[in-house]
């Protein structure tokens, strides 16, 4: 699950205005990765657009999503799994 929603919000902040190669606010990301997703109307075509890039720009993609990866990896840490006990 978290692979999955790391992918999905680096394929969002792919889509976002935000300069590659900043280092923005976990604020800033939040917020543009969440209007990302809400104007393009969901995580499938913040993927699709992203997708378009890789094929009209490949120069440009690898670097901005290796950017995008690295962020979201930074700012959105793994959550440890808290199992309960049953009893």
């Amino acid at each position: 699950m978290t692979a999955n929603l790391t992918a999905a919000r680096a394929e969002a902040l792919f889509t976002t205005g935000l300069a590659t190669g900043s280092s923005p606010a976990f604020e800033v990301v939040d917020e543009a990765i969440r209007t990302a997703v809400r104007t393009r109307g969901g995580t499938r075509a913040c993927a699709a657009d992203m997708a378009a890039e890789f094929g009209d720009h490949p120069e440009l993609a690898v670097p901005r999503m290796r950017w995008a990866l690295e962020t979201v990896t930074r700012l959105y840490p793994p959550r440890r799994r808290q199992w309960a006990l049953v009893a």
